[in-house]
């Protein structure tokens, strides 16, 4: 089965993408073959070079695990052919995955071109000598959990317990082949310091190369209106493959979470006579995040932020989820006014990451080590292929000003020697990397411990806490008292709740399930909020998800009722719940009335939530608008105010005289600096 691109296409792209001095990309997602291979035979019966009679024409992204390979776990295989025309001399020719579940190995023309373990990460090799010009590629992935998988075997280990999600197995992202000449940026590496008045920026430069000529790099910075702001340019010796260019910025325009102010690093590849091989564009952001005094602030403003975790599972996609899907829900989440997130338990994928950037949310992103036992913790193996993956992480996602912090492990043996020994071992090897990032761990035995010091996350940069008073952790009533004894235990530790929220399967019946989800958050958040060293409250989670653990009894499998929205995307009570629980301000109106109780006019007070509240987020650049609408909702009178800074706002109005008077309403929006909806009020008469 051969499934070529046309010669003619790929021969233009390359000869146009030559010409400008810039790789081209080949999108190879569609037309591929499909085959699982239960019994391993696939490698000894040549697949690498011939596609079985009966493999299925699939797309990628593409996960099995639906419909007849719902259940299926082992090695499957995935199956593509192309033509593609000569080459440049020195041309560099570079095979992307944007991620693969779980271990993967590629095979291009028949030859082995590399392996991968992980699930969520980009990787790519060189095939530059393995290219004709039809060519084939073989990828073997195989999906199954262990002891020393990451993710794994959960439950603190147990070897007959799985993960909390789905072992989805496929080419769960895109796949795209990139040519390029002589050069090629493998990664840039972007930080930056400032003080609001100055910026000082700094970018590592990596990079491939199949010339030993002298070469130079230079970087120059765009600002987020395109206006270039600054240059600077690097020699590279012939043997160099990295560069460290240093650059400042005067009068920064700082990135925050409702001004998403984005910069842009143009680097270029240059041979001695100033002409470029080679270029590549990375975004970036400006802004200070400190801890202090056990407060979260961003460019020095002290804030308070929420919002929710999301897994990239659905029933029409899986894992391999589409652009559409992530969109829809982010966006979704968004107007929850979600300023905060994990976001789960791997990486969300570096479209989510872009979304973060662009509508200013917080992230800390995490490796899938989850429940993992002293035992899984303390294994030499499991140690490197975690620090794999973190480096990875941190390579693919840490330009993105969204990303505040890195987490090491979820629910694993913090209050181990062995637990404390691995998070020691990661914090330090995160920081070799990234120092200026705080690192972390989500714990759910906080409350139990008798000394800070038997847990690792004493040794952690803040605090993330797990709770399920209500569920898993005990009575309802047990919050409180839980809070104070980490208070007590952790006298100068910054805290964000990482986890709370309700699990249906606590329920008495699944009609009682989200009722109950209801009432906690109602009661838990502002109950969060007393605690002035609480930064932010994390809802476990947006949708219900597939799992094999935790399922309504009689069921082996199902989705864990767990979400605001169900599976499906649709609205359970709790997601009205919870908007009204983070909206930024508060809202009074009111109709003033004549003599004989008609509406002559109308006022409206605003007030932005104060240090004291969840969420708490400085307003400034918002607006109110308002209208006055009548039969069929038509508007007759409208207006608008900024709001700014903490005190509240008070705007009124008089009701026009209608004839006839009809119906009336007085809409009130509040709108963030994008214009993006925050809050909204309906008062009829």
């Amino acid at each position: 089965m051969k499934y070529p691109l046309r010669t003619s296409l790929i021969a233009a792209l390359l000869l146009a993408a030559f010409t400008a001095n810039a790789a081209t990309r080949v999108d190879l997602t569609r037309d591929w073959a499909f085959h699982t291979d239960p019994d391993g035979v696939g490698e000894r019966a040549g697949w690498i070079l011939t596609t079985p009679a009966d493999a299925e024409s699939v797309t990628v992204p593409h996960t099995w695990n639906r419909g007849a390979h719902r259940d299926y776990l082992g090695v499957a295989w995935y199956f593509r052919s192309f033509d593609l025309p000569p080459l440049p001399a020195n041309a560099i020719a570079q095979l992307h995955f944007g991620g693969t579940f779980y271990r993967a190995r590629v095979w291009v023309n028949g030859v082995e071109v590399g392996s991968h373990e992980g699930g969520y990460h980009q990787y790519s090799f060189d095939v530059t000598p393995q290219l004709r010009a039809t060519n084939r590629i073989a990828v073997a992935i195989d999906n199954r959990p262990g002891m020393f998988t990451i993710p794994g075997f959960g439950a603190r280990g147990a070897p007959d317990a799985w993960y909390d999600w789905w072992s989805y197995g496929g080419i769960v992202r895109d796949v795209w082949l990139n040519v390029h000449g002589p050069v090629r940026v493998a990664n840039q590496f972007i930080r930056s310091e400032t003080d609001g008045i100055k910026a000082a920026v700094t970018n590592r430069v990596t990079i491939a190369r199949r010339t030993t000529q002298p070469l130079s790099v230079r970087a120059t910075v765009f600002s987020p209106a395109g206006k270039a702001v600054t240059t600077s340019t690097a020699p590279l010796a012939p043997s160099e493959t990295s560069a460290k260019i240093l650059l400042g910025i005067e009068h920064p325009e700082l990135w925050d979470l409702d001004h998403a102010r984005l910069y842009r690093m143009y680097v270029e590849v240059l041979d001695a006579a100033g002409k470029t091989l080679e270029s590549s564009s990375e975004t970036f952001g400006l802004r200070t995040i400190a801890i202090r005094d056990r407060h979260l602030l961003i460019n020095g403003q002290r804030v308070r932020l929420t919002g929710m975790t999301r897994h990239i599972d659905s029933p029409w996609e899986g894992l391999a989820e589409s652009a559409g899907t992530m969109r829809h829900d982010w966006e979704d989440m968004k107007s929850l006014n979600m300023t905060l997130t994990r976001p789960v338990h791997y990486a969300p994928g570096t479209r989510a990451v872009e979304f973060a950037d662009r509508r200013g949310i917080l992230l800390i992103p995490e490796i899938p080590v989850w429940q993992a036992s002293e035992a899984q913790l303390s294994n030499p193996q499991y140690l490197e292929l975690a620090k794999r993956q973190m480096r990875e992480l941190i390579e693919q996602y840490g330009n993105h000003p969204s990303v505040f912090a890195w987490s090491v492990f979820n629910e694993s043996a913090a209050g181990s020697p062995g637990g404390i020994k691995f998070f020691r071992e990661m914090r330090d090897f995160i920081k070799s990397i990234d120092p200026q990032r705080p690192v972390t761990l989500a714990d759910d035995n906080l409350p139990k411990l008798k000394l800070a010091e038997e847990s690792a996350a004493n040794d952690a940069d803040f605090l993330m806490m797990n709770e399920y008073f209500g569920a898993w952790h005990g009575p309802r009533a047990a919050l409180s008292p839980a809070l104070d004894h980490v208070n007590a235990l952790f006298p100068t530790k910054m805290v964000i709740i990482s986890e709370m929220g309700y699990p249906g399967i606590f329920a008495k019946n699944p009609a009682d399930a989200d009722p109950t989800r209801v009432s906690i958050l109602r009661e838990q958040l502002p109950e969060l909020a007393k605690r002035d060293w609480i930064a932010g409250a994390i809802l476990w989670c947006y949708q219900d998800y597939k799992s094999r653990r935790y399922a309504w009894p009689g069921q082996e499998e199902g989705y864990l009722e767990h979400g605001i929205v169900d599976e499906n995307r649709q609205r359970k009570p709790s997601y009205f719940a919870w908007k009204e629980l983070n909206e930024p301000a508060r809202a009074e109106l009111r109709w003033v009335k004549s003599g004989d109780n008609m509406p002559t006019g109308f006022s409206v007070m605003i007030t932005p939530n104060s240090s004291s509240q969840l969420p708490y987020l400085p307003l400034t650049d918002y607006r109110v608008v308002w209208q006055l609408t009548g039969k069929e909702n038509r508007a007759f009178a409208s207006g608008s105010r900024v709001v700014s800074g903490p005190a509240p706002v008070t705007i009124g109005g008089a009701v026009p005289p209608r004839d006839p008077p009809g119906e009336l309403r007085l809409v009130v929006k509040l709108l963030r600096p994008d214009g993006s909806l925050a809050m909204e009020r309906v008062l009829p008469y």
